[in-house]
């Protein structure tokens, strides 16, 4: 069993393009259910939820900045995000 405090904490990071809405899969909201629910079934500790409704084609995507920021600073080891594919 690891300490709480050495325990890994990751982000969960949803994010839904802003250029094609009729390619999306997941919206948002089903996102972070389907993201909490692996967490849960994982064990893993979720410190934060990021949300960004932006394009992955232009540079500037400033909530993923933000999560880089976090794991950058300790506050998080890591991401938990949706993968699509």
């Amino acid at each position: 069993m690891k300490n709480k405090d050495t325990a890994m904490k990751y982000i969960a990071y949803c994010r839904k393009s802003t250029d094609e809405p009729d390619r999306q899969i997941l919206s948002i909201e089903a996102q972070i259910a389907e993201v909490k629910e692996f967490a849960v079934k994982e064990g893993l500790e979720i410190v934060d939820t990021i949300v960004e409704s932006k394009t992955a084609k232009e540079p500037g995507r400033e909530k993923f900045a933000e999560v880089l920021h976090l794991i950058e600073t300790g506050v998080a080891n890591g991401i938990v995000s949706r993968s699509f594919g």
